[in-house]
């Protein structure tokens, strides 16, 4: 079966009520769900506050039929005491890998390929929600996206949305991202990135000046690695001067604590976090 979910050797909870139940003090839920402009209904949305200073704010987004809440969890465990974590839930929609079959997706995917098709309109529309959940935070913080598989591909769209300042339907990109991570994930539209940014001196610029992390299993079944690698090096090509990519040996398609504790040091370094090592 095509899974685009985060496994991960952390502790983690199956079942929203019981992990509703087993949250911290430090989790909001900021409600049951909500509707975008172009009328996809997201889930609930969780959110993991600062126990410290509060310096940034970073988008978490989870994978394929998963959910806000347990990624809520994953992001608590990391040593980030001045991050505040907002992690949304997809919306429920059918899922063309999946014969159809309706799950939290951030947009529609087939076939994984270079030949494949984007659904633009999903990706504009997770997009602009995110962007949205960040809109709120204050001028003085930082602000970031991260993901991993699907999440991870809506996190570099949105970068490359920020690099152009607008979304794939022309209307502006209003968050000023610091900082994007996308682990074992993919970049939609990859093959017309590099002509859309050299024909801009200010979308140059901004994507010169953006850090990215990408992380990327060797062994992963499910997002091949080629196309981790691929994505790093359009990135690359297009003008992203921060871009990382780092593969991990033998890793499938979930996470392990080495790789997590990577981007903690990758954040920490590049958003100058304080009292985060």
């Amino acid at each position: 079966m095509f899974q685009l979910s985060q496994k991960t050797n952390y502790k983690t909870f199956r079942g929203v009520g019981t992990l509703e139940q087993q949250m911290s003090y430090s989790h909001q839920s900021m409600g049951s769900g909500s509707r975008n402009a172009r009328g996809y209904e997201f889930g609930r949305t969780y959110v993991v506050r600062p126990k410290g200073k509060h310096q940034a704010t970073l988008v978490w987004l989870h994978g394929l039929g998963d959910n806000g809440s347990s990624s809520s969890q994953l992001m608590e465990s990391l040593r980030l005491p001045n991050v505040k974590w907002i992690c949304p839930t997809a919306p429920l929609r059918p899922v063309s890998s999946l014969g159809g079959f309706t799950c939290t997706a951030w947009f529609d995917v087939g076939e994984i390929s270079e030949d494949g098709h984007d659904d633009l309109e999903g990706l504009d529309a997770s997009a602009s929600h995110i962007a949205n959940l960040l809109s709120a935070e204050p001028a003085d913080v930082q602000v970031g996206i991260g993901g991993f598989s699907m999440g991870a591909a809506i996190s570099l769209y949105s970068a490359t949305c920020y690099a152009l300042g607008r979304y794939g339907t022309g209307h502006a990109y209003p968050i000023n991202l610091r900082a994007v991570v996308g682990l074992s994930g993919w970049l939609p539209g990859w093959k017309s990135l590099r002509g859309k940014i050299e024909c801009s001196y200010e979308a140059a610029r901004r994507a010169a000046s953006l850090p990215i992390i990408l992380t990327h299993g060797t062994s992963d079944d499910v997002v091949p690695y080629r196309f981790g690698e691929k994505s790093a090096q359009s990135l690359g090509m297009a003008g992203f001067r921060q871009a990382m990519f780092k593969p991990y040996e033998g890793l499938g398609h979930y996470t392990v604590p080495k790789e997590m504790d990577e981007v903690v040091h990758w954040l920490t370094t590049r958003l100058g976090l304080e009292g985060s090592r």
